[in-house]
């Protein structure tokens, strides 16, 4: 049978975290475990929902050293753990707080563990007799220590299974990429929950696996994290997100000094990597994974687009799919993202690039493009705080289908924002509409739920009515989008204005451009259908006559009045001047209105 030890720790006083300030042992930690394990009532599965790094720790030790499992759920509302309880009905939650909500029998972290805290002196005799019986545990390999679900952000919530010898195979590759080892006396301070994968793996695992240490806390605020920083010896390395190091360099001042900063959850742009590695004198690395495969690659972002695998997981392409498998991977598995596998790069070894998720891909008047390279972009520009594009589905119902993009920009105004924007992006991918928040619903991980991004849409739609404008006048809408912005004070009118760079009008004609008919019907369709809050597929055109040529940069405006057969009869004009007359049918009794 092959195992693994529990900890790489091999003396009993060898510092494995850091809480409240002061140094836990490996001696103490093992203690607690072997506490705790025999506190736990029956059952075989651990939903393990303390908040306290530290606590965390001791519990999935103990849950894995009992033979019981781990439940790691990438949320916990009370629809996933209806979920969870059909996955595990004999399932219980481990909190370190009397009044956790989650919807299990609860068992609370006994605080007695904790009585070492108080007084390190009158603990030394303790310490004496925990470090004479230290005796690190091993693990059978095949023991299964917990089942991760997908995040929500990805679909409905999937259990993954892993095992005590994938994820120490995975942490070690890591923790030598890394330069993490056992010499290293590093600890860990992560802005991330230990809950989540990245935060699981980075700051719980690859602290015990690789004989290191951990800060108990998970700082949130900026004055949060220098303090951890400021408590915690060096070397000391910085677990976070791009969330994070944003607003870490957004609040100003002078930053500890790091030696090592890990980042992942979302695209990490160049610029940012370069700043926070100034900022904290300090490398940054990227991570890339995913719940499925665990950690599989890293990147210096400040320097290089380029990945490189970890260990000996290779990615193969077959059938225009991605798969990775090799290393501590137990079985191929599929990759979301879009890769494109590079040979003979000088200094890399089996690396990759990354253009994003493949089902983040955007297809616009034929142009192709991604949500995480939009997103790159416009996170990229100065006075950006924090910004999401955002496709609906196409069958999502009373949306219409349009790239939108949430952002919170506070020095900014749409018009600042699209001018940057048409630098950096092709016209057709400027999103429409532009909305401007005072913060993104990020959730622990730095993640966005695409339920709360669709939920936040509809929001903006059902308060704005056909309002497609953000929150600004008709001319900086009809600017932050190219053929954009519903105006004036009649709920029939609709102004807009098609740019000389829109891609449709590319050989349309040289020399004297001219607006395609039907890009004119495609703008008064959806402009009818948000009216009366439908998608684009539930109307219907009918009769049309194209009467008088539109150049770009005309301003159109479309009126429209609905008959009482329930037909919708429009007008396009410009300057007077009628160009466009039709009728439009609505197909869905939600019409009415």
């Amino acid at each position: 049978m092959k195992t693994y030890p529990l900890i790489a720790h091999r003396t009993p006083g060898q510092v494995i975290a850091y809480r409240n300030g002061k140094p836990i042992t490996a001696a103490r930690f093992l203690a607690d475990v072997v506490a705790l394990a025999e506190r736990l009532p029956a059952g075989s599965h651990v939903l393990n929902a303390c908040a306290d790094r530290y606590h965390f720790t001791v519990g999935l030790a103990a849950i894995l050293w009992s033979g019981r499992i781990s439940l790691l759920p990438s949320t916990h509302t009370p629809e996933a753990i209806r979920e969870l309880v059909h996955f595990a009905p004999d399932a219980i939650c481990l909190s370190d707080t009397s009044d956790n909500p989650i919807a299990l029998p609860q068992f609370v972290y006994p605080l007695e563990l904790d009585g070492a805290d108080a007084d390190t002196d009158a603990d030394a005799g303790a310490e004496a007799a925990r470090a004479a019986r230290f005796q690190v545990p091993e693990i059978d390999a095949a023991r299964t220590v917990a089942f991760v679900f997908t995040s929500g952000s990805t679909g409905i919530p999937v259990a993954h299974r892993k095992t005590w010898g994938s994820m120490v195979l995975n942490v070690r590759a890591a923790a030598t990429l890394l330069g993490i080892d056992a010499t290293c006396h590093t600890t860990l301070i992560g802005t991330v929950p230990p809950q989540h994968m990245y935060g699981f793996e980075s700051t719980v695992l690859l602290p015990l696996i690789s004989g290191n240490a951990f800060h108990a806390g998970k700082p949130f605020y900026p004055a949060d994290v220098v303090s951890a920083l400021e408590q915690t010896p060096r070397p000391r390395a910085l677990v976070s997100t791009p969330v994070h190091f944003r607003s870490l360099l957004a609040a100003g001042g002078e930053l500890p000094a790091a030696d090592l900063l890990l980042c992942a959850t979302a695209p990490l742009s160049r610029a940012l990597a370069i700043q926070a590695e100034a900022a904290f004198a300090a490398p940054l690395l990227e991570i890339y994974g995913s719940t499925e495969t665990g950690q599989i690659a890293t990147r210096r972002t400040a320097m290089s687009e380029v990945w490189e695998l970890i260990g000996a997981v290779k990615i193969e392409l077959a059938d225009q799919l991605v798969w990775a498998s090799g290393g501590h991977i137990e079985q191929p598995t599929q990759l979301g993202d879009v890769i494109e596998l590079l040979e003979n790069v000088p200094g890399a070894r089996r690396s990759f690039l990354l253009h994003g998720r493949a089902a983040d891909m955007i297809n616009i008047a034929g142009k192709r493009s991604s949500i995480g390279y939009l997103n790159h972009q416009v996170n990229a520009i100065p006075g950006v705080v924090d910004a999401s594009f955002y496709m609906p589905d196409g069958d999502e119902p009373d949306v219409v289908t349009r790239l939108s993009c949430f952002i919170v920009a506070p020095t900014l105004d749409a018009a600042a924002v699209t001018k940057q924007l048409r630098e950096r992006i092709d016209a057709v991918f400027l999103p429409r509409p532009l909305i401007f928040l005072d913060a993104l619903p990020r959730n622990d991980a730095g993640k966005l739920p695409r339920d709360a991004l669709r939920a936040l849409l509809e929001t903006h739609l059902g308060r704005r009515g056909n309002t497609a404008s953000p929150t600004v006048g008709a001319d900086d809408a009809a600017a932050a989008s190219g053929i954009a912005g519903i105006a004036g004070a009649s709920d029939n009118v609709h102004s807009w204005v098609i740019a000389a760079d829109h891609p449709a009008l590319a050989g349309h004609f040289p020399g004297q451009p001219v607006v395609p008919g039907v890009l004119l019907l495609d703008e008064a369709l959806h402009a009818i259908a948000l009216h009366y809050r439908l998608s684009p597929a539930q109307c219907e055109l009918g009769q049309v006559k194209l009467l008088s040529p539109v150049s770009p940069g005309e301003r159109l405006s479309l009126r429209h009045t609905r008959t009482p057969r329930g037909h919708i009869d429009f007008e396009v004009q410009t300057a007077g001047r009628v160009v466009a007359r039709g009728s439009a049918t609505l197909c869905s009794t939600a019409a009415q209105s």
